[in-house]
Parts: C-alpha cells; structure tokens; sequence
C-alpha cells in the first residue's frame, strides 16, 4: 500500500500533498491519470503521439479548425476568413482582430508565416503534412508569406482537393506560435525547438507550465485566451500507467479524470455513484507492423499468414471490448471511402498452409516490440499465444512508449504493436502513411508507417498519390475503396482494431471534450461543482 499511497501523491507545481488519499482535489483544478509516457517533445513542430499532441492542442490554436460533431465543416479559429484562387493553387486569410497570445502578444500574419516556415525548415516527424505540398526550406518565403499585418498567402505545388489541404491546417503541426518569444529561445539556428520542446508559446485556453517525462504536465489558463479565462485555473495530466490504479485513484476522489480504463476497470466503476463514465469514436487503428527487413516476414505468404493468426473476435471479448472494435482496414469508420469488409479471422489450419508455402512447414521465432501499458501487453501476449499455435515463436520486447516508437521510426524492430491517429479530417492522412512509400532508402526524408516497415511499393504509392488530386468526391471514394481491399492482401499490417476512446470521471466534474483525434480532445469547457 506505501506504493500507491506514493503514486497517488498529487505533486501540482505551487504545493506538494505529501499525504494519504484525499477525498477531493482542489477545486480550482482539473487532475486526470493517463498514460502518457509517449511524449517526447511539446514542440508543435515536432510532437507526433497522441499524448503530445493533445498536449498541444490545449495550449495552441491554428487558422482553421474543424467542428467535433461534424468533421466535414471547417470554421476560422485564427482566422476569419480565407479565399481560394481559380486555379486551385493560392489560399488566402484574412485574420481575427486583436487575438492575443498567452504572453500578451498580439497575433500577427508574420507569426503565422513564422510557425509554418518553422515546421517546414525543421521538417521533424509531422513535418511532411505540410511539405507535401511543395514547400521546402529553399522556396518557403516564396510560397508562405504576410502581404499586410492581418494577411497570410499560401501557395502549393498543385490544384489538390481543397478540403485535403484545409483539413492539413488542422494538424498540431500548423499550430501558430509566438514567434518573438520562440525566437528570443533559439539556440545556434534550432528555430527554439530545444526550448519549445518543454515550454509553450501559444494562443490557446492554456499554458505549459512543467512537464516531467513519464511523470506529468501542468497547464495554467491562459487570461488572454480569445475564448475566455477557462473557468479551471490549472489542469494536471499525470503519468499512471496501470488502469488499476488509475480506478483507485478515481474512487477515492484523488484525481478527476481516469483515462485509460480497461474493460474490467470500466465495469468495476459503473456501479459507483460518484463516477460517470462518457465515450468518443476514435480515428485510432490498433495494428502490427512487420518490418520487411526481415526475411520471413518479407514473403507474401507469411504476412497473410499473420494475419490469419489473430484472434479478433477473442481479443475484443475478454480484453477491449467497450474500448475497441474490430476493424481491418487503413481507413477509419466515418472517413470519405472507409469500407468495413473483415476478410480475417481466427483459422489456424489456414495459417500453416500459408507457412508451408513460404517454406517455413515448422513456424519460425520473431519479436515484437511491445509498449507495457493495458490493453496493449494483454492484447500481444493473446497474439504471442495464437502465433505460437502455428510454430510462430513470439518474443515479446517490454519497453515504455517512447522507448518502442524511436525503434520503431529508425525501423530496428521485427514486429511492432502501435496505434496510428489521423492528424487531419481526409482520408489522405491514413493513405499517405499506410500506402505511400516515395523512398525506401534508410536516408529517405519521408518516413511515413510503409517506410518504417521497409515495404518498397512504387505502383500503389502512384495509386495513392493520384486519389488525392481527384475532385470528384465519388470516384475518390471509389478509388480509396479499392485501395484498402488491395492493401488487406498484399500489406505488412495487420490491422485489428478502431478505438472508442472512454473517459472515466468524478461527477462533480464534467465538459472533457473527446473528439476524433488527439487534437480535439480539449480541456477549456471543464466546469468543477
């Protein structure tokens, strides 16, 4: 008990409770448990995980945005409005008057300029979102420029769907930053990355204060939001991996908000009355990545195999069920030409024909890189036990979230369990990372989830490239359709599961925002009785 006591332990920046379980945290602050040892940097410009990112979203604002409800209708959160020229390839906006930083800055076209030209110089992990459409280090003061104090022109390499590049000015990596203060922390030409990896410089409902890696960040609202002071004046996000103890931790009123429950913690707390529980669709796939790196699972046969070995319909039963679905596909439910087919299950008689035919008759041992949080570990070590039904010996490799993805992103694993999150409302964002692979090299500058998994595909990345300069929305969506069915049988992805994100929570606290992504899961309309 002295462990969970200390676990428990509320540490807010301004006071340290030292003490036993209290029956209520304070009440002008929000305090969630979650599992975010993901982050590795708050760097707008850098941060790519679903922790960081929602990070983000709570302390930056973009030019536009998109509503919750309805991901299909974009709104000006900078701006106010913006125009597209007749030949598809010019954007520009026009911005709010008198918005304001959480440092009192005002908020500039220049600064908006200065955040672009940031992400795109630096070119970090998201970096590709936005240099996709032509933009590089070289032309960007030509193509992302202010023509006035209150006017930002964009202007890409081709006439793409409009909504496919709005939608990308949805992404943590478009969020404007407060260029004086990010440029009085620069460091020998870093664009103020190394500082900004761990503060804030943003516009949005509110401020970093600290943050401590696998431990937990603390926000300040920020007085100058364009919505209002947050009526929470501090929200802490605190690092707890285990559902158990997040459940504990909520039951004694110790924090406010459990984030990560399981199937058997979410059915422990419904029957208590203080604690309600509420629930989003995700754009979250659950899936394995088999690096093509690795002579067996490089065989066509292999990878079919897999994914015949999973036992989906198990796995969702006894360890997610209310928490995922089954879902086989690169596209989410509810994005432009997701399609719901489910060709695999369970068949392992399958599977060991399968195996046979690549010449591996006895099975053959393979790791997997394995992030040791709930659900995640239960769900590898169910598939460890299904693999091993056909010979496939699985070794399972423990590791916290950042320590699994950097392997993952310098492509050293076997086998890799991970999430993937759109990071903008368009079918494109999943395509483009799950099928598109413009350089298979290990220096390649893309490196989108096909590279990591060394699948050289030039013929379907063509495919893909050219669904995404289709206008008419119904040969688009066709064209996405047949893409996910033709990517199901030849893929090194198994893809298992779409999340439904649940957030447990005191009932004297309420207005958490769970939306598609990470990105709008917002904390500014929490309201404390």
């Amino acid at each position: 008990m002295r462990k969970l006591s200390i676990a428990g332990a509320l540490m807010y920046g301004v006071a340290a409770f030292m003490t036993p379980a209290f029956a209520q945290t304070p009440k002008d602050t929000v305090v969630m448990a979650k599992q975010i040892d993901d982050i590795i940097s708050l760097d707008p410009a850098e941060a790519f995980e679903f922790s960081g990112v929602e990070a983000i979203a709570n302390m930056y604002e973009k030019l536009i945005a998109f509503d919750v409800k309805d991901v299909s209708k974009l709104y000006g959160d900078l701006a106010s409005n913006w125009t597209i020229s007749d030949d598809g390839k010019t954007y520009t906006f026009k911005l709010k008057p008198g918005l304001k930083f959480s440092s009192g800055n005002p908020i500039t076209a220049d600064d908006v300029v200065y955040s672009l030209q940031r992400a795109v110089a630096l070119n970090k992990s998201p970096g590709f979102i936005l240099t996709q459409f032509g933009f590089t280090k070289d032309n960007m003061k030509d193509t992302i420029k202010a023509t006035g104090p209150d006017t930002v022109v964009i202007t890409v390499d081709k006439p793409y769907a409009p909504t496919f590049f709005l939608n990308c000015l949805t992404a943590a990596v478009a969020s404007v930053v407060d260029s004086k203060v990010v440029k009085a922390n620069e460091k020998d030409g870093d664009w103020g990355n190394a500082w900004l990896k761990q503060n804030s410089a943003g516009s949005g409902a509110y401020a970093l204060r600290t943050w401590k890696a696998n431990e937990q960040y603390t926000m300040e609202a920020n007085p100058n939001w364009k919505g209002g002071t947050p009526k929470n004046k501090r929200v802490v996000v605190r690092h707890i991996p285990e559902a158990a103890s997040q459940r504990l931790l909520l039951e004694k009123g110790d924090v406010d908000y459990a984030r990560n429950l399981t199937k058997d913690q979410l059915a422990a707390v419904k029957g208590n009355a203080n604690i309600a529980i509420e629930s989003g669709p995700k754009g979250y796939i659950l899936y394995l990545g088999l690096n093509q790196k690795n002579p067996n699972l490089a065989k066509p046969e292999v990878r079919e195999a897999l994914k015949y070995l999973v036992d989906y319909n198990s796995i969702e039963k006894n360890i997610v069920e209310g928490t995922y679905t089954p879902h086989q596909t690169f596209l989410p439910k509810g994005f432009l030409g997701a399609i719901d087919d489910k060709p695999y299950k369970l068949d392992v008689a399958k599977a060991k024909e399968l195996l046979t035919k690549a010449g591996l008759p006895n099975g053959f041992t393979v790791t997997m890189d394995t992030r040791s949080v709930p659900p995640i570990t239960d769900i590898a070590q169910a598939i460890q036990s299904t693999f091993g039904q056909a010979g496939v010996k699985l070794e399972l490799i423990p590791g916290d979230g950042k320590q699994t993805l950097t392997k993952y992103r310098a492509r050293q694993h076997d086998i890799y369990i991970g999430q993937w999150g759109p990071d903008y409302q368009d079918p494109h964002t999943n395509a483009d990372t799950f099928a598109i692979n413009n350089d298979n090299a290990d220096d390649a500058k893309s490196k989108p989830l096909a590279w990591r998994n060394a699948w050289d595909i030039p013929a379907m990345t063509k495919v893909t490239q050219a669904a995404v300069l289709e206008r008419d929305p119904e040969k688009r969506k066709k064209m996405y359709e047949d893409l996910q069915r033709e990517h199901m049988k030849v893929s090194p992805f198994v893809i298992m599961f779409q999340q439904t994100e649940v957030a447990a929570r005191r009932k004297n606290v309420d207005g958490l925002v769970i939306g598609p992504n990470s990105d709008t899961n917002l904390y500014a309309n929490i309201v404390k009785n």
